[in-house]
């Protein structure tokens, strides 16, 4: 281990994720919330799932959406949390160098699918306020299921550079990383070659492509908002508006953690190391955390059918 800041490493067999530097003696009270984050994440998605694929009047676009949602935040988080909490238990922190690209691809291309999906939802609820006579036509089931594999593939071809020109790479500095998961960033670090190129691309994927789709959300809900100032009565905005607040919601809860984690590892030098690892980490766990939660106290329909289930024990 001793050895691992200066044996040179044309392709290292394994990375050491250190953890959180700096609050090493606190890992195993900072895995209770983590740990806690993630089982109310799975408790609360594959909730999500069961109760959309058991009831027939859930089967529209909006929770076909929402279950794509489910799912990317479900890859998301046992993608990292598993890792990280045999870091904090087990002090078991090394990674195989093709396991580390492997978690950087899953941690980045299901990051950009959930964003695509939260355009998605952004333009059904959108076509549904605005336009709800064209509704049905405008997002057929053939339709939806186009936008959501439109928003793989996208993912897929956007990230997959990150790991194929990682894997190219010379690694004579150290194999050593100062996080929890293998982050673009964190290796791109490591490397002795030339990363401007992927820096610079990684810069294109954060700006313009989130960036895109925040415009596209924007603008979205710039109509929504709108169409629901226009209507006639009090009651009729604030009813038209709840439809659609929880995905605000989930928009928030996406979007802040990850773009302040991105711009902090790129940008703030001045912070402390472990205050960018507890962020990156929040930008992976609380969105699907707070997701399920989020749809289950908005939306009636979820809540009605739960409550009829818990009711119903021998269903």
């Amino acid at each position: 281990m001793s050895d691992s800041n200066t044996t040179d490493f044309t392709n290292p067999s394994t990375f050491i994720l250190l953890g959180i530097p700096g609050l090493e003696a606190a890992r195993v009270w900072i895995s209770i919330p983590f740990c806690t984050m993630y089982a109310i994440a799975m408790l609360g998605n594959f909730t999500i799932l069961f109760i959309v694929k058991r009831e027939p009047s859930l089967h529209v676009p909006m929770y076909y959406f929402l279950c794509m949602l489910v799912i990317t935040d479900l890859v998301l988080s046992t993608s990292t949390l598993p890792k990280t909490l045999s870091i904090f238990w087990f002090n078991s922190r090394e990674i195989d160098f093709s396991a580390c690209l492997t978690q950087m691809l899953f941690i980045h291309c299901f990051s950009v699918m959930e964003s695509g999906i939260l355009v998605a939802m952004a333009f059904d609820r959108y076509v549904a306020i605005c336009h709800p006579l064209r509704h049905s036509t405008t997002l057929a089931n053939p339709v939806v299921a186009k936008i959501g594999l439109a928003v793989v593939l996208r993912g897929i071809m956007l990230i997959l550079p990150y790991p194929l020109l990682a894997r190219q790479w010379p690694y004579c500095k150290s194999n050593i990383i100062p996080d929890i998961h293998c982050t673009h960033i964190a290796v791109v670090k490591l490397a002795c070659a030339d990363t401007h190129i992927t820096n610079y691309y990684g810069l294109f994927v954060l700006f313009c492509i989130r960036g895109l789709d925040m415009f596209f959300i924007a603008v979205s809900y710039t109509q929504i908002l709108r169409a629901i100032f226009s209507l006639p009565t009090q009651d009729a905005r604030l009813k038209t508006f709840g439809t659609c607040s929880f995905h605000l919601c989930s928009i928030l809860a996406f979007y802040i953690p990850a773009l302040f984690s991105s711009l902090t590892y790129r940008f703030g030098h001045n912070v402390a190391l472990h205050f960018h690892v507890l962020i990156g980490n929040v930008s992976v766990l609380v969105p699907p955390m707070l997701n399920p939660i989020i749809y289950g106290v908005r939306t009636k329909q979820i809540q009605d059918r739960l409550l009829w289930l818990l009711s119903h024990k021998d269903i």
